[in-house]
């Protein structure tokens, strides 16, 4: 991967993890490293599930992709926030 490569996945991630950040209600106790790195496999499992279900080359804005990658990203997120919650209850 070359650096604009990596840097572009860094931005990405940052974007779509805090759009998943967004779409989950109340205050979660996420570092913004942990955001990104959820909203970098949540951009990469969505784009995935888009060209499997052929909805990730579509002209204009992929928005049934971007929906996946959002969705996924709010899932990782809360995922990730209940397993710091458990870490502070034991």
């Amino acid at each position: 991967m070359e650096i604009d490569g990596l840097f572009t996945a860094l931005l990405f991630g940052a974007v779509i993890g805090g759009l998943g950040r967004l779409v989950i209600p109340g205050r979660q106790h996420v570092s913004l490293l942990a955001t990104i790195l959820v909203g970098i496999v949540a951009a990469l499992l969505g784009t995935a599930a888009a060209t499997v279900l052929g909805v990730a080359e579509t002209p204009g804005i992929d928005w049934i992709e971007l929906a996946l990658q959002v969705g996924l990203a709010g899932a990782g997120v809360t995922l990730w926030a209940n397993r710091s919650k458990q870490k502070l209850l034991h």
